[in-house]
Formats: structure tokens, sequence, C-alpha cells
């Protein structure tokens, strides 16, 4: 690698992002491959009926909350026999369609409305201190939650208390998860307050299960892919960035510590401006907390849209045996199908 093309790219362990609660606020809206997602857009597949049924009840949701905003509301003779719960809670695996479905509840939404990641929400509560944070959201039409899942009972109750207050204002609430409300505490906590606090957040949500194959290993093999050394790797982010490209290089463990300094809520941040992510040497991470990182790192990245060239093992095999065993197994599944997305090139416009 020339020293013009060394200078060139960027390194990822050299950015130490800030991120306000104004900046988390402004950026509550769908990522960039939702931003034109809608129910229209949406393709059920025939061979999983709970799609076509999910897509026709969030219809109705839709349409009994805009009802609710024209005279005469839900007293009028329109008003749905169906008993409206304030949110609705889109439970499925991965790559079904369940983001976007949300996005496009978001878009056909009058504001003021958000849509975040849980830890999006949390992030903004931790900047902005909690009842500034509920004051900011309050009155909102919509607030959509994306991939609601819980790993700290703290950020559970958190939560509860949060969404309970906007619901209490009339927000009403939308959210996806991999697992059922009632069951997201299953092999993680076994406390029974935390447990007592998933029963009551769920109590406020329709559940509606979504069935279907992942689209993300529909057109893969299987496996992330990665080159036969670091060399490659390093000889391909150069020959990128001579393209004009903007691109990082970093090695594995680099940034699996340099992620232990940087707040989740500010990994957004360290992959802004992007065009290629180039990683050496991948392993298998035998540490809960670093993997954890890993994920919600790859979260912002499948986000952003960004793609990961990487040599070592590859990338949906670094989660040790015993982890996948354990109770973050579903966050951890997830990760593997985007990492597989991401260094194959298969980056659909659904999830």
């Amino acid at each position: 690698m020339t020293t013009a093309s060394s200078q060139s790219l960027i390194r990822l362990v050299e950015r130490n992002p800030s991120i306000s609660g104004a900046e988390i606020a402004a950026e509550l809206s769908p990522p960039p491959q939702f931003e034109h997602a809608s129910f229209e857009s949406y393709r059920p597949d025939p061979d999983f009926p709970s799609q076509q049924a999910a897509l026709d009840r969030l219809k109705e949701f839709a349409g009994a909350w805009r009802a609710a905003q024209r005279p005469g509301g839900f007293f009028s003779r329109k008003r749905p026999a169906r008993i409206e719960l304030p949110g609705v809670y889109l439970d499925g695996g991965f790559g079904v369609g369940k983001t976007h479905l949300l996005a496009a509840l978001w878009h056909v939404a009058h504001g003021p409305k958000y849509f975040g990641t849980f830890i999006e929400y949390t992030a903004l509560v931790g900047a902005l201190g909690y009842q500034p944070a509920v004051e900011l959201l309050r009155g909102a039409k919509l607030v959509c939650i994306d991939e609601f899942e819980l790993d700290d009972p703290g950020d559970t109750m958190l939560m509860t208390r949060f969404l309970g207050e906007l619901m209490a204002g009339g927000t009403r609430v939308a959210a996806t998860s991999n697992t059922p409300p009632n069951a997201l505490g299953e092999g993680r906590f076994a406390a029974s307050d935390f447990l007592r606090e998933i029963h009551a957040l769920s109590s406020n949500f329709e559940t509606l299960r979504i069935d279907g194959l992942d689209y993300r290993r529909r057109d893969t093999e299987g496996h992330a892919e990665s080159l036969s050394g670091d060399a490659d790797v390093a000889r391909t982010a150069a020959a990128l960035a001579e393209r004009g490209h903007r691109v990082s290089l970093d090695g594995f463990d680099d940034l699996i510590a340099h992620l232990a300094t940087v707040h989740p809520s500010k990994y957004v941040k360290l992959v802004t401006g992007l065009e290629f992510i180039a990683l050496e040497g991948v392993h298998e991470l035998t540490d809960q907390n670093a993997a954890l990182r890993l994920v919600a790192f790859i979260d912002r990245v499948y986000d952003a849209e960004v793609p990961i060239i990487a040599s070592g093992l590859p990338l949906d095999e670094v989660f040790a045996a015993d982890m996948m065993a354990g109770g973050y197994r579903k966050k951890y599944l997830r990760a593997m199908s985007r990492m597989i997305a991401l260094t194959t090139g298969e980056l659909p416009p659904h999830d």
C-alpha cells in the first residue's frame, strides 16, 4: 500500500464522536433504505399468510388512528368494531419485512412522529434526562421502535415508564422485535420485578406474528464473504481509496477495543460518510460484552448500507458456540444475517 493510499484511508479507531440529545431526536426517522417504504411496496410471501394478515391489520391500525383525527373520531358511525390498543407489536424472524411495515406505518402517520431503535430512545433519555425527553416527545401522534430487545432490566423499567407516559397522552406506539413482548426476558434475567415490567408493557400492545424466510439468506450461500489475508484487505481498501471512495481500514481487535470506549448511541457517527469498511484479522469472540457491542455496531453499519470487506474468520462465525446457546441468541442471529448481507452485497430494500 502506498503512502498516499495510507493517508487517504480512514481509521475508525481514530474517530471519537459526540452526539447531543437534539441530534439524536433529529435523527429519529427511518434509515435511508426505508425512506420510501410503503404498504403498497411491501410484497407478502404467499407461502406465509401471516405476512398479508399483518399488512391488512396495520392498514386497519392506521385507518382507525386517522379516523380518530377526523370530526366525529371514534364516535362516528364508521368507528371500527375492534377495540384499539394504543400499541401494535410486530413479532417475527429476521428479514420478513417487519422494519419495512413499521416504516410504512410511520410514513402514513401525521406528525409529530418519531422512528428509532430501542437504543436510540434510551440514548435520548440519557442525553437529555428523563423528563426533558418525555416533554420532547409528548404530543407525538406515533412513536415507532425498531428491534425492541431488552438487555438490561434498568432500561426495561425506564422504557416502560417512558412509553406509559406517552401513551397516557394519546401517543400510539408501534414496535418490532424478534420475540413476543411477554417473552422478552426469557433466558436473560429471572428477576420477578423485571418480568412484571415486561408483562405490564406487553398488555398495551396487540401482537402481530409475521412468519417467513430471511430474504438476506435467500440469494447467498449462507456465509459472510472473507478475503484470504490481511494484505488482500489492505490492497482492496487502498485501491478503493485511490478511486476516490471513503474507506476505513482497521484491525478487528482494534475496532472491538475502540467500541468499548464509545457509547453505542454514537456508533452511527463512527460510520458517517463511509462508503466501505475494511477489517483485518477477524476471529471468534469469547467475551459477551464485546460481542454485544459488535451487534450494535453492525446494526448501524447495516442501516447506513456500508459494505464490509474483511479477512480472517467469516464475520457470521465470530460468535462462540456458548454465546449462540444463550439468551442473546436472537440478537446474534440477526447480526449474522446482516453481516452476510454486508459482505456479499445483498442489501435489499426490505427488512
